[in-house]
């Protein structure tokens, strides 16, 4: 019966939905923002401090909040609001956008940025939650998959979109202030969308706070095995494969193609994950989940090797476009695997373990 109803449902159902196109234009224009503002940190820090290291730092500034907040993120999110959250949660990435902004005109040293970077890691550390588990409640559950898949479309979309404004913005000034700017823009009209939203979805988890409900969401993923297997294959996938930390040093010292080159390096992924993304839309998997997930880990493994040892522009760029379009079949799979099986109450939780 139920893939009786799926089948039945069409390739766009989620946009018929006005909450669902609202939510995703306020989330597309803040990941083009934030896409473009990585380009940006990413050339602004390896100038003032050329080194494999400093690039590090700044995934590691934004990294630290979303782990060492998880619980409280999750339960943040199951407790208040979701749409009040995101709120709080997109102010805050548009005053960071500005601030990194003041900073490039002012032109400070490396370690304010790295603060600003701790604070827009602190930001997305409580939406992720709020955003994943708000998704739900903008369509009903029979077009979810369909939501999930055009969600990832979209959020593909501005990784090609917002890497190529950023390094090509930057290529004409020579400077990141105006890249700043304009990330400060986008980020203040996808506030604005948030605010348009009429879903309001209160408070799920009634339970008195306590570290039992803290620690809810680990051990509902730990007694869940399949989401556990699901999650823990692209953990371990994309924390030894991640490659667009040192995208700056591949672009400048092994394949010397400048920022805009950089640009086309860090929308390549998204390049490949959208168009697998609009194929799932169009073709849903439905039989062998198992094996397409292991089959597209293999294929992003090997595709991440191929990257590391490649010289040339073009066979680097091809290598990307495979990553990201092995990568965007795990997570459609887990996406749905997680929301849909999580209670709604515990959805928040549930997401914060999985980011």
């Amino acid at each position: 019966m139920s893939s009786a109803v799926e089948s039945s449902v069409s390739p766009r159902a989620a946009f018929g939905h006005r909450d669902f196109r609202i939510y995703q234009a306020s989330a597309f224009l803040k990941n083009v923002a934030t896409q473009m503002q990585a380009v940006a940190v990413a050339l602004h820090v390896y100038a003032l401090w050329p080194s494999a290291e400093a690039l590090g730092y700044v995934g590691l500034a934004q990294f630290l909040p979303v782990v060492g907040l998880s619980l409280i993120t999750g339960q943040v999110a199951d407790r208040f609001d979701r749409r009040s959250v995101l709120l709080l949660c997109y102010g805050g990435l548009t005053l960071c956008s500005l601030g990194f902004y003041l900073m490039a005109e002012r032109s400070t040293g490396v370690a304010p940025l790295y603060f600003l970077l701790f604070l827009t890691g602190l930001a997305r550390a409580f939406g992720g939650p709020a955003g994943q588990s708000l998704v739900p409640h903008l369509v009903p559950p029979h077009h979810f998959s369909n939501a999930v898949t055009w969600g990832s479309t979209l959020f593909q979309a501005a990784n090609i979109v917002g890497p190529a404004i950023g390094g090509t913005v930057y290529r004409m000034v020579q400077r990141p202030a105006p890249v700043y700017l304009l990330c400060t823009v986008l980020s203040a009209l996808s506030f604005s969308l948030v605010v348009a939203l009429r879903v309001r979805t209160g408070r799920m988890d009634k339970a008195a706070v306590s570290i039992e409900q803290l620690l809810a969401g680990l051990r509902y993923v730990w007694n869940q095995k399949i989401i556990l297997g699901a999650i823990s294959l692209d953990l371990f996938a994309v924390l030894l494969g991640g490659a667009v930390a040192l995208m700056p040093i591949f672009a400048q010292k092994i394949l010397f193609v400048g920022p805009s080159g950089m640009g086309i390096l860090r929308s390549a992924p998204a390049a490949g994950a959208a168009v697998v993304a609009v194929g799932i839309a169009y073709l849903p998997l439905r039989r062998n989940i198992g094996r397409w997930m292991f089959g597209a880990v293999a294929i992003f493994g090997t595709a991440t090797i191929v990257f590391g040892l490649s010289k040339s522009f073009l066979l680097s760029v091809a290598a990307l476009v495979i990553i990201g379009a092995s990568d965007m079949v795990s997570v459609v799979i887990r996406s749905n695997l997680v929301q849909m099986s999580t209670p709604p109450h515990m959805r928040g939780r549930v997401s914060a373990v999985n980011l």
